[in-house]
């Protein structure tokens, strides 16, 4: 069997990417590591949403091997993957005015702790009032989004604005409007979008910074380890035992 052109072109766009927002977003891959360590060493907390397909770089840094232990999923109910059904409903609810507000004020999130907001097009109501109302009950945001469709889209919120707006931080993940990378004769759609490949690198990157960051102030990272690995467990009860106050996923 001869190999697929149009994989190694996906392959290609895709390390394209990645070279792109390493040598481009560092200094805000480095703040947005600054800003978590900064908040882990005054004893805050971590929180990361993103709805339909933007939920899974959220998930990505949650509860895993390699992860920080006190990384909390922030829930919006049938908006978190494409479980719900009809798939369709995650869009909908995406563009509904309050629920975001509702959703953080019945949530553990306070003032001082750190809420990364993934949305590849920015435009929607869910994560632009996420953002913004929780910059004002005082949390520090960090948006990582595509800045590319605030230039070339319009807002769908009230507020007229996108998530970059309402941002501490924000970490630009280059995709194109679409998210998709590659076309072909005889397929009618642009197609393989690399949103999901290119967001959970820098969600990873920022992560490996707070680490860094934590380390050079004499501070040990909340880290998991593999529970596959012998003494995983052990090392995950210890440090969940540890963290348990700042911890909202096993209750």
């Amino acid at each position: 069997m001869s190999e697929s052109k149009l994989s190694g072109q996906f392959f290609d766009a895709a390390i394209g990417l990645l070279r792109r927002v390493r040598d481009e977003e560092s200094a805000a891959v480095a703040a947005a590591g600054t800003a978590i360590a900064d908040t882990v060493a005054a004893g805050g907390r971590i929180f990361a949403f993103g709805a339909g397909h933007s939920s899974l770089a959220a998930q990505d840094i949650v509860y895993r091997a390699g992860g920080f232990a006190l990384a909390n999923l922030l829930p919006v109910p049938g908006a978190v993957g494409v479980d719900v059904m009809p798939a369709t409903l995650g869009s909908a609810l995406e563009r509904v005015d309050g629920l975001a507000t509702a959703v953080l004020d019945s949530s553990p999130a306070e003032a001082g702790d750190v809420l990364v907001i993934i949305s590849l097009s920015g435009r929607n109501s869910l994560p632009v009032e996420m953002a913004a109302h929780a910059r004002a009950l005082g949390l520090k945001v960090i948006g990582v989004t595509s800045v590319a469709y605030a230039t070339e889209t319009t807002a769908r919120n009230p507020l007229g604005s996108f998530l970059k707006d309402h941002c501490d931080i924000v970490l630009d993940n280059k995709i194109a409007v679409g998210d998709a990378e590659l076309t072909a004769p005889g397929i009618e759609a642009p197609f393989a979008p690399a949103s999901t490949v290119v967001t959970s690198a820098l969600m990873q990157a920022m992560m490996a910074a707070a680490a860094e960051e934590l380390v050079h102030r004499g501070i040990e990272p909340p880290l998991l380890r593999s529970a596959n690995v012998d003494g995983g467990a052990d090392w995950n009860r210890r440090v969940m035992t540890e963290y348990s106050d700042r911890i909202f996923y096993r209750h």
